[in-house]
């Protein structure tokens, strides 16, 4: 087993979880229009799942709207179907040849329980990070077993693991600080 790799790959692994998170929290939307509340979602067009960043221009051309211009007017209908059932909060609209989302105002309960929300999803991503440094170091203390590392480089690689895991916590704890400051500013 190659210890740099296995390394490598718990890097890779917790970058990944910090990344997802983040994209998590875009997903949530602070009041004002942001084309990250629509990227992710899935739409069924010809058969297939996609999301509609990748079968339509998605543009915020005030702090208030959305739109969303599919490359295909056969995918309206699923685009719209898709934002409704997403259950973000946006009632999408058919305007021609493109579909309108308008950002309602936020209430201050709506508000705490965005945030509630984001603390879940900042949970989750912990969890996953904490996952992934568990089957590292199960990874490691078989090597050692195999007499492929010494006890003294587990031990050492064991605190590296650590701080990498400390290191993506602590980035997702920021952006959700960061996300909760937002959905609280009125």
């Amino acid at each position: 087993m190659d210890i740099d790799v296995v390394i490598k790959n718990t890097k890779s692994g917790m970058a990944k979880a910090v990344e997802h998170t983040h994209e998590e929290f875009n997903s949530l939307h602070t009041g004002k229009a942001s084309v990250g509340m629509v990227d992710c979602i899935v739409a069924e067009i010809y058969g297939s799942q996609m999301r509609i960043k990748d079968i339509a221009a998605v543009t915020t051309p005030d702090s208030r709207t959305i739109r969303i211009q599919p490359w295909d007017r056969e995918s309206l209908k699923p685009i719209e179907k898709a934002i409704a059932a997403a259950n973000i909060g946006l009632n999408p609209v058919i305007d021609g040849m493109v579909i309108r989302c308008n950002v309602p105002e936020m209430s201050g309960e709506r508000r705490q329980e965005l945030s509630k929300v984001a603390n879940t999803m900042a949970e989750e991503g912990r969890v996953s990070v904490r996952g992934i440094r568990r089957d590292t170091l199960d990874l490691l203390k078989k090597a050692q077993k195999a007499s492929e590392i010494s006890e003294d480089e587990l031990k050492r690689l064991e605190k590296d693991v650590q701080k990498l895991t400390d290191a993506s916590i602590a980035e997702m704890d920021e952006a959700l600080n960061k996300k909760t400051v937002d959905l609280m500013k009125v």
